[in-house]
């Protein structure tokens, strides 16, 4: 069984202490009966408003149903083509004996 949210609990409480007040104020019973009869209608009460406060959803199920909605169908997008490259290595020594290159300074 899941626990009460705070929403739960807070409506749930208010309902019983403000029908309980109601109820006595409009009923002016004196009588422990009264009383206790008074309590229990206000406690059934106050019961029936949490049990009716609607559950928060999770996360990950409001972004699917929000997703699903909301987004248009994925487009097809044509893979590539994979096609090989010949590589040429250059040797060290090719390298090294390589003019280095000399570039004009600007004034």
């Amino acid at each position: 069984m899941p626990r009460p949210t705070a929403a739960q609990l807070a409506y749930g409480s208010f309902t019983v202490i403000f029908s309980t007040l109601a109820m006595l104020l409009l009923s002016q019973t004196s009588s422990g009966l009264g009383i206790a009869v008074v309590a229990f209608a206000a406690l059934a009460l106050g019961l029936l408003v949490s049990l009716t406060v609607p559950q928060p959803k999770s996360r990950a199920a409001a972004a699917a149903r929000a997703a699903a909605t909301t987004a248009p169908a994925p487009a097809v997008v044509p893979q590539r083509r994979r096609v090989p490259v010949r590589r040429e290595t250059v040797s060290a020594a090719a390298v090294s004996s390589a003019e280095p290159v000399r570039e004009r300074s600007t004034p």
